[in-house]
């Protein structure tokens, strides 16, 4: 995760790769204020050679989004999901803090992770139609292959049903082979 989400944290670095002071790249993004994203970030790509992440920042600090964090909990992250979602990922979670109290659920990268002091264990992400769980050792993957043979396992992913009955005993053993590692 960036060390610091604030979008303003880009300033320092623009004025001077670009040689100008804040206030001509906000008086620039006022000329541009009606075109679309797309088209605001071409824009300084294109006159003034701006790399993709300060552009990215001005210009979302522009519309203004001044910070990349969009979730400061759980909470906050499930609210916009259904209930049967919500409760899934609340499961998900409770099975490995069962077995792993001093594990925190941390958003990181804007999505829920299972941790344990400066390790990270698992992300969550909700979809439309599954749940979509990455362990952070992507090893895990291969040494359950067969327990995880009834879901779809992708490269770094598993997905789980968004009704899925949390497999406690599955949740565990990934948390044990990431800390045990």
């Amino acid at each position: 995760m960036a060390t610091n989400p604030d979008r303003s944290s880009y300033f320092p670095a623009i004025e001077k790769r670009y040689e100008q002071p804040m206030s001509f790249w906000f008086a620039q993004m006022a000329e541009i204020s009606d075109r679309k994203y797309p088209e605001q970030i071409a824009y300084l790509r294109e006159n003034f050679g701006f790399s993709q992440a300060h552009a990215n920042a001005l210009v979302l600090y522009s519309r203004g989004s001044t910070t990349s964090v969009k979730y400061k909990n759980i909470d906050q992250y499930l609210a916009q999901f259904e209930a049967t979602k919500q409760e899934t990922v609340r499961s998900i979670f409770a099975a490995m803090k069962d077995s792993y109290p001093s594990m925190d659920v941390v958003i990181a990268w804007n999505h829920p992770f299972g941790k344990i002091g400066d390790r990270y264990i698992i992300g969550v992400s909700v979809h439309q139609k599954h749940i979509l769980l990455g362990p952070a050792r992507t090893e895990v993957l291969t040494e359950l292959a067969s327990e995880l043979a009834p879901y779809v396992v992708n490269k770094k992913t598993f997905k789980v049903p968004v009704d899925w009955k949390v497999d406690a005993n599955l949740m565990g053993e990934i948390v044990e082979l990431t800390i045990n590692s």
